[in-house]
């Protein structure tokens, strides 16, 4: 283990730009009714904004992480946040949906690059009996930024506009430059031979299968050009995603994908649970905002503070669910807040109205909520590193965030996919009525005479992630018992 001075000094300053990187991926859900307004768009395509964040930052993920190890973590985390803090300006000025998801591409790509190098450096820079604290850290952050992204964006396109949620980057991002250069120490680095077979696999499958799933609705699940269909796209993505691991296999002089890593048991179950983790993390925002503003008539600003009690109670509880990770066994933690999520995702779903006089009872699924959160990050995140040999940090956190971002990248396309499939089936004039939502026709509250369906349609939606979550429980629930070995005793 290297000793590397003020270590919570370097961590505070890598969480500066950790924090704005994954308040990315759900700052924009807030402001998607206003892109729908702004950029002349429909519903289908301003989720590409989201998604294509989220596929950018998924794909290069394990790359970066070895890119961590051969350049220097540090080098590596700067390099990112300079493309990240540039992509979040091309963002702002971006006058077309097109351009916007051009721009956000390139700030996934950002984003990529810096994910991985935190968790290497907590796992290089923080003896074993203390990275539990620190790991609890960077899961409550991790958890904080999902639930306070929705929030700071309802404020910033409430009052400044949407541009202004990209706008906000470029100082913080200033900031956590300096501060990781000032405070980030240089670290062993290590040579690597990249797979870029793997890569190319890896990347072609998942986009093969996010835009199917994506896009499937809008083709009716059927042909979209010639001979090639929705579900041959998805096949091809998994035959291509299967290529890979058995590439992964093969490759005997240093593949992308270390399979040794999950002869780990806790690792292994801990990326199948933050798989979950992600994609309910990156679908519940969606259902919720349009509901808010499009049937209840919610500003943005009022929107955002629908989900105050959710980030309140997250912060107070996830410094107690930090401390206990050291003591507890992560499962326990874990499956409690698996099940408040999927409790409280029920909730919602059973009490979204459009009596815009109930308002006020969606304030208490929200804390149950952020109970939850509070419950979930620090816990998973503690499995899966606390058996990681320091050679594997890279490759080990790098794989551990993108099947993070896998989920999420999942969870967007999902939840997409299923909106659009029951405002077909549940608004009176289906596929017209549907269509009609798009911000070339539309913007504000919608008609009164499609306010039932709509709000039908995002309640079924939420049933989706509720059930994730109950998957995520189950899955936790086989954390190896603690042994002597372990400091959960």
């Amino acid at each position: 283990m290297e000793k590397v001075a003020r270590s919570w000094p370097a961590l505070w300053a890598l969480i500066v730009g950790f924090f704005i990187i994954l308040i990315d991926i759900t700052i924009v859900s807030i402001a998607n009714p206003k892109f729908m307004e702004g950029l002349k768009t429909d519903i289908n395509s301003v989720i590409w904004v989201t998604s294509a964040y989220l596929l950018a930052y998924a794909v290069p993920l394990l790359v970066a992480g070895r890119l961590g190890d051969r350049y220097g973590p540090k080098t590596i985390y700067l390099a990112g946040l300079v493309v990240f803090t540039a992509a979040s300006a091309w963002c702002g000025f971006s006058e077309t949906i097109g351009a916007l998801i051009a721009a956000r591409t390139v700030q996934g790509f950002g984003a990529s690059l810096m994910t991985p190098q935190t968790v290497a450096i907590i796992t290089r820079i923080f003896p074993p009996e203390g990275r539990g604290k620190a790991m609890g850290l960077w899961g409550a952050v991790a958890g904080f930024a999902s639930l306070v992204g929705p929030i700071l964006g309802g404020a910033l396109v409430g009052a400044l506009g949407w541009q202004w949620i990209f706008f906000i980057n470029l100082p913080i991002g200033v900031v956590a430059f300096v501060l990781a250069w000032q405070l980030v120490s240089r670290l062993e680095t290590h040579p690597h031979h990249f797979d870029l077979l793997g890569v190319a696999l890896n990347a072609i499958g998942m986009f093969l299968i996010v835009f199917s799933i994506q896009e499937g609705e809008t083709y009716h699940w059927g042909t979209i050009t010639g001979f090639i269909s929705v579900w041959s796209l998805i096949t091809l993505g998994v035959i291509v995603l299967v290529a890979f691991v058995a590439w992964q296999a093969l490759n005997k002089r240093e593949p992308l994908l270390p399979l040794e890593l999950f002869r780990d048991r806790d690792f292994s179950l801990a990326n199948a649970a933050i798989i979950a983790v992600g994609f309910i993390f990156a679908s519940i925002w969606l259902p919720l905002t349009f509901f808010f503003q499009m049937v209840l008539g919610f500003s943005p600003i009022q929107s955002a503070l629908m989900l105050v009690p959710m980030a309140l109670l997250l912060m107070v509880f996830a410094p107690i669910t930090g401390a206990l990770t050291d003591k507890v066994n992560p499962r326990t933690i874990a499956f409690t807040g698996l099940i408040l999520l999927s409790a409280g995702l029920l909730w919602y779903s059973r009490w979204l109205s459009a009596e815009a006089n109930d308002w006020w009872r969606l304030l208490f699924p929200s804390a149950l909520l952020g109970i939850a959160s509070a419950c979930i990050w620090s816990p998973i995140s503690t499995a899966a590193i606390h058996n990681l040999p320091r050679k594997q940090a890279g490759a080990g956190s790098g794989v551990y965030n993108t099947t993070r971002q896998i989920g999420s990248v999942l969870g967007s396309a999902s939840i997409a996919a299923l909106i659009q499939a029951r405002l077909i089936a549940d608004l009176p004039g289906g596929a017209n009525a549907a269509n009609s939502l798009g911000g070339a026709r539309f913007s504000g509250t919608i008609p009164a005479s499609l306010q039932a369906g709509f709000t039908a349609a995002m309640a079924q939606s939420l049933l989706l992630p509720a059930a994730v979550a109950a998957v995520g429980a189950l899955i936790v629930v086989f954390f190896a018992r603690p042994t002597r070995n372990h400091r959960w005793e």
